[in-house]
């Protein structure tokens, strides 16, 4: 069974799509647009508690909007007295797929504002 297509962004992290631009010359990154404003099906804790995250993870698109959904209401549900122990493990999972925890945030690509120097490349 042959291995899973490594994405773009993850080559480029690694160093792969360097070190064989011709397994990467065709893909493209996905276009992605802002998160937006939390959905109208959330209730109002459940709405604070998704503001709340994408405060903390800034990097979240429209494309995690589903999951993020699911992180809010499960944030909510947790605070309950007879919260199942499951809970906790699928928010943490959502977490994780989000980025939102130390070990995963290893992870996230950010973009330096400042400009980078030419010069590092050969001295650096």
């Amino acid at each position: 069974m042959p291995r899973k297509r490594t994405p773009l962004a993850v080559a480029k992290l690694t160093g792969q799509a360097m070190q064989h631009p011709e397994r990467f010359a065709d893909r493209t990154e996905p276009p992605s647009q802002a998160l937006g404003a939390p959905p109208d099906r959330l209730n109002d804790a459940e709405r604070a508690a998704w503001l709340e995250m994408a405060e903390d993870m800034p990097w979240l698109v429209q494309s995690d909007r589903g999951v993020l959904g699911l992180a809010a209401r499960l944030s909510v549900l947790i605070t309950q007295p007879d919260c199942p122990i499951g809970v906790f493990a699928q928010l943490r999972l959502c977490l994780s797929s989000m980025g939102g925890t130390p070990t995963d945030r290893t992870r996230i690509k950010f973009d330096d504002d400042a400009p980078s120097d030419p010069a590092d490349e050969f001295l650096n």
